[in-house]
């Protein structure tokens, strides 16, 4: 069901330093930022030859990374992201299977244009899993 790796999401507490040290000391290609306001994020992206790096901050007062930050000061790895060819025929599955999806169920549009739904940590080994619609 799960394709490739589309990317590795990094909660930060500074966006345009960890920017500056991916794009100066990395040599990257970083894209400028992106609001997210129904995620609660402000995201980049660090584009790699075999997949992306998603530099994550909080918008607003009631960003989930913001409960992160207050947890990990430093910031640390915040979700694996995983594409899929349907979202809906995933999902189904994944709640068959015995998965949780986080919110409502039904698919938000993230930072690529694309349907997203994110599983429960406790489902897969600690981790938060996101899937995305390829």
């Amino acid at each position: 069901m799960i394709g490739k790796l589309n990317h590795v999401a990094i909660v930060v507490p500074d966006l345009q330093a960890a920017s500056d040290k991916y794009r100066d000391t990395l040599g990257a290609n970083v894209s400028e930022p992106q609001d997210l306001p129904d995620h609660g994020v402000t995201t980049v992206f660090v584009v790699l030859p075999n997949t992306k790096i998603e530099l994550l901050h909080p918008l607003g007062e009631n960003s989930p990374v913001g409960k992160f930050l207050e947890k990990n000061a430093d910031g640390g790895i915040h979700h694996l992201c995983y594409e899929v060819d349907d979202i809906i025929a995933a999902r189904d599955k994944l709640l068959a299977d015995g998965a949780r999806i986080l919110g409502s169920g039904e698919p938000k549009i993230g930072a690529h244009g694309k349907p997203v739904l994110f599983l429960h940590p406790k489902d897969f080994f600690g981790t938060l899993v996101e899937i995305e619609q390829c």
